[in-house]
């Protein structure tokens, strides 16, 4: 068997190879990186590592060719053009290459009335399946829990959440248990399923006052609920230019499209997703 994973040396890649590796020998993984050197630790451990570009077909071939599934992690981008022309390539080379299953990373803000930035990208990501000659499977992430934890130190200094999003609530998942879903689903053929959609969340969404008690809880200082408005929050963080992205994403949010809660990770794994406070918990450092 062969397991291709792009965008392996990335936050959540990182993590799905990890994942693989306590379920098939290191000889069947196969990761296709931008930066092979970043990638040195997994070819210690025997795993396969090829330089390749998500916006140059022909190097894409060589990687993906005999997949027998090849689990695609999109590249970071701040627009929708740029994830869809990506996706085109990533699409014809997994084709050409004969790609036996492709196994994509989606989101949640997908819905046809979401003001997200990228949501033209995910909302396009199974229309496009669909209509090609590949076996997909999609697994739709909720927000990732992980940036919360350096988000902390500030939210304690603010003494509130600031997320502007009115009294609407906000479904998240741990990238641990995210890569542990796609690991789980890329090896068993049950779970396997043509055309199959999986949606990852913790067993509740948060409203913002009830995210803000879970984060007095784990960090023992007080946090309130005090929205700034939204071009507040696009000015506050436009860091690389990432502003409208992440303000786009909550104003999506206020409209209550973040919230949404499933079992299918309790489907996947037998067992429901840690929950967000175990999560913060296990993973804030002592001085937090």
């Amino acid at each position: 068997m062969k397991i291709t994973i792009t965008g392996a040396t990335g936050h959540l890649g990182t993590q799905i190879v990890k994942a693989l590796s306590q379920l098939v020998p290191a000889s069947q993984l196969n990761l296709g990186v931008h930066t092979v050197a970043k990638a040195a630790k997994f070819a210690a451990q025997g795993m396969t590592v090829t330089a390749m570009d998500y916006h140059d077909v022909d190097s894409l071939k060589p990687v993906l060719a005999d997949s027998d599934v090849f689990i695609y992690v999109p590249s970071k981008s701040h627009d929708s053009y740029s994830r869809v022309s990506e996706f085109e390539n990533v699409i014809q080379a997994a084709e050409a290459s004969q790609v036996k299953h492709i196994l994509v990373m989606g989101f949640i803000a997908d819905q046809v009335n979401n003001p997200f930035a990228l949501s033209a990208f995910y909302g396009y990501v199974p229309r496009r399946l669909a209509a090609s000659r590949l076996r997909y499977t999609i697994i739709r992430n909720s927000l990732y829990a992980d940036p919360l934890i350096p988000y902390l130190p500030e939210l304690i200094t603010r003494k509130n959440v600031i997320y502007p999003m009115a009294d609407q609530a906000l479904s998240f998942i741990s990238q641990a248990d995210s890569a542990a879903a796609f690991a789980k689903v890329a090896t068993t053929a049950e779970l396997l399923v043509n055309g199959k959609i999986y949606t990852l969340t913790q067993s509740q969404a948060y409203t913002m006052p009830a995210l803000a008690q879970v984060l007095s809880q784990v960090s023992k200082q007080p946090i309130g609920y005090q929205p700034v408005t939204l071009a507040q929050f696009e000015k506050l963080y436009n860091q690389g230019n990432e502003g409208h992205m992440l303000g786009s994403m909550y104003a999506g949010g206020a409209m209550g499209l973040l919230s949404e809660v499933s079992n299918d990770y309790d489907t996947i794994m037998g067992h429901p997703a840690q929950s967000l406070t175990a999560f913060l918990q296990t993973n804030l450092p002592e001085k937090a």
